[in-house]
This record gives structure tokens, C-alpha cells and sequence, in this order.
């Protein structure tokens, strides 16, 4: 006898793999896997979330009511127009089954994030993967590969794994150029972490435009990965759609209330964001000395940098080598860059003492 069998698009599905949490060993290590914040979580939403541990028999609002307009109120938006979930991952998703399905098309720029292609398959669709230019999106790839059957473009900006950033001008023109049965969702996971003058403008397209959704995380600058809070913005009929197959109770109470009191402490906002800020550069200069070596870091808008082997040493090698010395980054072979490794920004401790670790690694003199 044989058990059901999945749809054949399920079976073409790779699974998502996490960054490593810990050495092979099980000795203390320093992870630069996850891009998370080193500094940790804002007090305020510390509190926020341990205040709730009383009412742990209680369903969270289904509606997310007060995180909504918290939201809305931040970023002067309609908090009828909020969408919410699991983390961004869960929103990607309601877009694709959504606004796509069996015949359809989605496009995604090679070396985007690994979700994407996921979401896409789950829901029968077709994933179309275009160029990149040099490891940044191709305005004019993504616009030539636009068909009648193509449904979705996702767009990450900055991108996930390369760091990479599309300017105001560059999204905009992409909009422009594609037909208004096509959905942008422009993925800012990692928005927080740009300076107020770089903003790509995908807030105020998704106020004014019909088919652009934007999402973003609480994961990253505001440190409550643990709780797997996202939201996303659009047209009210979007949101609708969306509505209709999100996952009931999807955040809860206490990842709620810390949400809304992260949204509030601007200080650890600004805190993270300079510190990043100070320690990116930095360590995107120790990586430029190894160039000799063959290493070169991607100019980054994120909170983590994408390096490249291209001599001796391989990322993988380099990669082993920094697991056996306490630190964990990403080696990204499943993605297509078998020659990069992605690292996230750490405290002042961590991220000295991984491009020292990475120079004698090397060869290279301090």
C-alpha cells in the first residue's frame, strides 16, 4: 500500500534552511548567521512581553488592532491596510497565494531571498529567475521578463543575501514599467537600517498605487526574532485577499504588546542603527586589506555583509575554519554563491575578533 502522494510543485520545493546556532562541538560561539541584533532587544518591548505571562489561557486580537495602529500611526499609514503575520515569511506567502497559482509566473532576481521561491512553488507557480547586476537587481532584466502570465514580482531592498540596495529612482521606474495586473512587493526586511535620505519610496508608491505591497519585520533592528512579527502594506483590496487566507490568531499577545513598545523606543532604534552603521564600515575595510587574497565584500545597505572567495582560500574553507574558531556565519552554496559567505554585523567584540580570525584564515598580516 502506498500513502498520498504530494502535488508534484511541492516535491520540486527545497526546504528552508536556517543559519547554524551553534559549532559542531557545542562550544560557545559568537553566530553571525541570523542577522539578528547584537544588541539584543529594547527593554521597553522586554517588558511589554513579559507583562503578558498572566494571560497565557487567552486567544491574542485576531485583529491586531492596537499593533496596527501603532504601525500606522509610526509610518502615517491606514491600519485598515495592514496586513500581519508570522514574521515577513508569512506575508511573502499570502501574497503568493493570493495573486498566483498553477500556470502563473513570479519573478525574483537571482541571489534573492530563499523564501521567495518557496512561496512560489507552494501555490503551483512558476518561478522566473533573472540576472543580477552584479549581485544587485536589474531593473531592466526583471521588465524584460515580464509576461502575460506573470502575476508577482518580489523585490528584497535592501536584498537578502547580498545586501545590495535599489535606489528611489531605480523602483520606481520597475513600477512604472510593469502592467497593473502585476503585483510589486518590495521586501524591506533590513529598511531600518538605511538613513532617512535613502527611503526607496515603497511606502508611499503602496499609498498610492494599486499593486505594490510592501512588507517589513520586526526581527531585525528591533530585535524580537523569537516572536516572528511581520506586516505589510497595500491597496485595500490586496489586504483583503490577503485577509482571506491568513492564518487565524497568527501573533500573539505578548509578541503584540512588545512590538508596539519597540515601535516606541526610538532610542534603541537609533542606538542599533548607528551601531551597525559604525561596525559595517569597519569591518568592510578589514575585508577590503584581504583583497590580495581574493576577498571581496559587497557594498552593503543591510546588516550584514556578503564576501566573496575568489582566491586560494574557498568559503567554504573559510567557512569550516571559522566554525572550529567560535564563529558561526552563513555559507550560501544553496543560493548559488558557493563562493560567499554572509556575516552578520556583531557587537565591537565579535565582529574584532571574526576579521581576526578570518585574517590569520587567510594569511593575510593585521
Amino acid at each position: 500500500m502506498t500513502g498520498p502522494s504530494p502535488k508534484d510543485w511541492i516535491n520540486a520545493i527545497h526546504p528552508y534552511v536556517p543559519g547554524k546556532s551553534a559549532t559542531g562541538s557545542g562550544a560557545r560561539a559568537a553566530k553571525l548567521s541570523s542577522n539578528e541584533n547584537p544588541l539584543g532587544t529594547s527593554e521597553k518591548a522586554r517588558a511589554a512581553f513579559a507583562a503578558q505571562a498572566a494571560g497565557l489561557e487567552r486567544y491574542p486580537d485576531g485583529g491586531a488592532t492596537a499593533l496596527r495602529e501603532a504601525i500606522a500611526k509610526r509610518h502615517g499609514l491606514d491600519p485598515a491596510r495592514i496586513i500581519y503575520g508570522t514574521g515577513s515569511d508569512e506575508v511573502l506567502h499570502q501574497a503568493a497565494g493570493a495573486f498566483s497559482g498553477p500556470g502563473d509566473e513570479v519573478i525574483y532576481v537571482r541571489y534573492g531571498f530563499a523564501v521567495y521561491d518557496i512561496a512560489i512553488r507552494r501555490v503551483g507557480a512558476t518561478p522566473v529567475i533573472v540576472p543580477d547586476k552584479d549581485y544587485a537587481t536589474d531593473v531592466d532584466a526583471v521588465l524584460a521578463a515580464v509576461t502575460d502570465r506573470t502575476r508577482i514580482v518580489f523585490i528584497a531592498n535592501p536584498n537578502n543575501p547580498t545586501s545590495t540596495f535599489t535606489p528611489r529612482d531605480e523602483i520606481a521606474r520597475l513600477h512604472a514599467g510593469l502592467p497593473e495586473h502585476v503585483l510589486l512587493v518590495l521586501d524591506q526586511a533590513y529598511a531600518e537600517y538605511l538613513e532617512a535620505d535613502e527611503d526607496d519610496g515603497g511606502l508611499a508608491l503602496a499609498m498610492s498605487a494599486p499593486n505594490v505591497l510592501v512588507t517589513r519585520t520586526f526581527s531585525k533592528i528591533f530585535g524580537l526574532a523569537a516572536e516572528r512579527i511581520g506586516w505589510g502594506y497595500a491597496a485595500a483590496p490586496i489586504i483583503d485577499a490577503m485577509h482571506r487566507i491568513r492564518l487565524p490568531f497568527n501573533v500573539t499577545i505578548a509578541g503584540q504588546h512588545a512590538a508596539i513598545a519597540a515601535l516606541g523606543d526610538e532610542d534603541f532604534v537609533n542606538r542599533s542603527r548607528a551601531h551597525n552603521a559604525k561596525w559595517r564600515a569597519w569591518l568592510t575595510a578589514e575585508i577590503d586589506k584581504m583583497g590580495n587574497a581574493g576577498l571581496r565584500a559587497i557594498k552593503s545597505k543591510a546588516n550584514f555583509l556578503l564576501v566573496l572567495f575568489n582566491g586560494t582560500i574557498t568559503a567554504e574553507q573559510a567557512y569550516n575554519e571559522l566554525m572550529a574558531r567560535g564563529y558561526i556565519v552563513r555559507w550560501l552554496p544553496g543560493q548559488g554563491l558557493a563562493n560567499g559567505l554572509r556575516i552578520s554585523i556583531g557587537t565591537e567584540e565579535e565582529t574584532r575578533g571574526f576579521a581576526a580570525a578570518l585574517r590569520d584564515i587567510v594569511g593575510e598580516a593585521a
